[in-house]
């Protein structure tokens, strides 16, 4: 872990413990840390114990302390548990993690005080089927995506062709290195990289964008966030990768992918003017 974040972190504890707020940690900043600085700190929350069990009282905030990857990280692990987060930014553009190191204590004072707000932002769901159309468990660790999920060839292989179909209907059988399936937070992402539009958070829209497209004339296209994606891939190897906010497994051709809304949302508490459109303007230069 870097020694700025670590550096942030020590600050936020203690800028907690003089509140008295009560603060639990990652396993990972336990073992970064010495906790001999911080005896009362109880054993960290593993991410699946109620957190009932450990201060016998709920959890109010997850603060994620890094950049866009520990965001995306930490919503992982607070999955369904409804939970705001709020991201504190160490890395380099943050767009999820909006939050700068020298305004922390301002929004820490105001988080404690109620003046913040939050908004929900929509997730994607995986399923792998086997070529019976039978979903298969345990394949992705985690199988949804505040960003994106990702099919991408494995290696230096061939191109890839990826039939992708819109509520059983067929939309294109992409010839290209990959597709990128995204949602508005993950649309300044990956798919920003590779030409996809930008889409405000709160927009209610998946993005297509192919990857390196045989065609010029194939476009990124946006659809309705509660219609559903099917999408079956063939390449020569036998064999592609599906990347879900990062994470990574490679798959059979004989593999296929149903993608839909997730049944949940996660929480991102906005504060002051930290905001999608100050992002804009600051991060991408907007302007300049």
């Amino acid at each position: 872990m870097k020694s700025r974040t670590l550096t942030e972190v020590r600050h936020i504890l203690d800028f907690m413990a003089e509140k008295g707020i009560n603060v639990l940690l990652s396993q990972e900043l336990r073992q970064e840390l010495d906790l001999r600085e911080y005896p009362g700190f109880p054993e960290n929350w593993d991410g699946e114990t109620q957190p009932e069990n450990v201060y016998g009282e709920p959890i109010d905030f997850a603060l994620s302390v890094g950049g866009d990857g520990t965001f995306l990280t930490s919503a992982a692990a607070i999955g369904n548990k409804n939970i705001p987060i709020l991201g504190i930014n160490c890395g380099h553009l943050g767009f999820l993690a909006e939050v700068q190191t020298d305004e922390m204590d301002e929004i820490l004072k105001q988080l404690i005080e109620g003046q913040y707000t939050i908004e929900r932002r929509t997730l994607l769901n995986v399923t792998i089927l086997d070529k019976d159309g039978i979903a298969r468990e345990g394949l992705i660790m985690s199988p949804n995506a505040l960003n994106e999920i990702a099919i991408l060839k494995q290696g230096l292989t061939n191109m890839l062709t990826i039939e992708t179909k819109i509520n059983g209907e067929l939309l294109h059988t992409y010839h290209s290195d990959g597709l990128v399936i995204a949602t508005p937070t993950g649309s300044t992402a990956y798919n920003l990289s590779i030409g996809g539009p930008l889409l405000v958070p709160q927009s209610r829209g998946i993005i297509l964008t192919p990857i390196a497209p045989h065609s010029l004339t194939v476009r990124p296209i946006v659809i309705l966030d509660e219609w559903k994606i099917d999408i079956k891939v063939s390449s020569r190897y036998d064999a592609y990768m599906v990347s879900v906010d990062g994470r990574s497994q490679s798959l059979s051709t004989d593999l296929s992918l149903h993608i839909e809304r997730a049944p949940y949302t996660t929480k991102v508490v906005q504060i002051g003017d930290n905001g999608f459109l100050k992002s804009l303007r600051n991060k991408l230069n907007w302007g300049k």
